[in-house]
């Protein structure tokens, strides 16, 4: 495969906002990301990405956190606890649809290695997913736990890779190469500077809906589009195919986002920031499709003392704790929204075609494209 450095959509698009140093998830300070890549013969396209809130030390350390599901077709395990206590304690693992019980067992296995003293105690991993069952073996068995295990041993702060990568590795947007993406936004308030990161591994979208940086260009582009034959569905599932009408719909495979700040804020204002990714994704065109496992996650790494003593019973104190006033919260609303769209296309924009399993093929977004966009939004 090639491995030549493409440029991230900000170097081609006039993107709005001002991102922090890496322009990734990571200028969250604390906030870590490991990747484990799987690729060998010509039907293994998969992987696993590690996001440590607190870093690799800060594993059981409460963030501030709430989940929203726009559309429920998915997995991202460990939310209904999250929505219990507003508290998220462990990191967060994304990969393919049929590998979660693989990343879920990797993470206990780890946190006993790494954490014995949280093993001890009850762990409920958080583990999302999204179908890349187009170019992988997904029945195959490929991730294993000790993939969940070397891809939380690799979480570091820093840039992010992006695009065919970790958990992004096999899958598509917009019927183009797609996975990997993240972008960060800075935020003023009350003298300080305050970070909104976002990684989303994006496996959505049918190809006529794609926009970019306001302008529709997925109707031109519709020539080099193998996902839009439907014999490769209806071929893959044999005796089953004659149940199935026409192709698989153009919109399926879903999203998952991840939306983390350094700002103090409640699991409710978390929730907040989780229910505005939607509008983000549906900059870049989707209207969200019911094949689509649409799942979000936002948390906040500012100290959280209210919620460390609920994960330690009988607290013998109040717990005092900062929080961003709701009329101050518009600007991290914005800062989402930004971030999102910017990860989605730096998932497109970094990628390479890629063939994988039966020679299915995935051809990249081609930059010539964007070249003809108008002026305005060209960088």
């Amino acid at each position: 495969m090639p491995t030549d450095p493409r440029p991230r959509a900000r170097d081609l698009l006039a993107l709005p906002g001002r991102p922090g140093p890496h322009n990734a998830i990571t200028d969250v300070p604390g906030v870590t990301v490991g990747l484990e890549t799987l690729v060998s013969g010509t039907s293994v396209r998969t992987g696993v990405t590690a996001i440590l809130p607190r870093g690799r030390d800060g594993v059981g350390e409460p963030c501030a956190a709430a989940s929203y599901s726009l559309n429920g077709n998915g997995e991202l395990t460990g939310t209904t606890w999250i929505e219990e206590s507003g508290a998220l304690t462990m990191p967060v693992l994304i990969s393919n649809t049929h590998a979660v019980g693989a990343c879920h067992t990797g993470t206990v296995e780890w946190v006993n290695e790494v954490h014995p003293q949280l093993a001890a105690q009850w762990l409920l991993p958080v583990c999302g997913e999204t179908w890349d069952g187009y170019l992988n073996d997904i029945n195959g068995g490929h991730v294993r736990p000790e993939h969940a295990r070397a891809a939380l041993d690799a979480a570091t702060a820093g840039p992010v890779p992006e695009g065919s990568v970790g958990g992004g590795t096999g899958m598509n947007c917009y019927a183009f190469k797609g996975g990997t993406g993240t972008s960060s936004r800075e935020v003023e308030f009350a003298g300080t500077t305050y970070t909104v990161g976002v990684l989303v591994q994006a496996n959505f979208g049918d190809r006529r809906e794609l926009v970019v940086a306001g302008t529709p260009i997925g109707q031109a582009l519709g020539d080099d589009n193998p996902m839009e034959d439907s014999a490769w569905f209806v071929r893959d599932l044999g005796a089953a195919a004659p149940a199935v009408a026409g192709r698989l719909p153009g919109g399926a495979g879903s999203v998952i986002v991840v939306v983390a700040t350094d700002a103090p804020m409640l699991p409710h204002q978390c929730k907040a920031l989780a229910r505005r990714v939607p509008l983000g994704l549906a900059r870049t065109g989707t209207a969200g499709g019911h094949f689509s496992g649409d799942i979000f996650l936002a948390f906040s790494t500012a100290p959280a003392p209210g919620l460390r003593s609920q994960m330690h019973p009988a607290p013998t104190e109040l717990a005092e704790q900062q929080v961003l006033p709701w009329g101050a919260i518009d600007p991290f609303y914005t800062a989402v929204v930004e971030a999102v769209e910017e990860s989605v296309l730096n998932a497109l924009v970094v990628n390479q075609e890629m063939v994988g399993r039966d020679g299915h093929r995935t051809p990249a977004l081609p930059h010539a494209a964007l070249a003809d966009l108008p002026a305005a939004v060209r960088a």
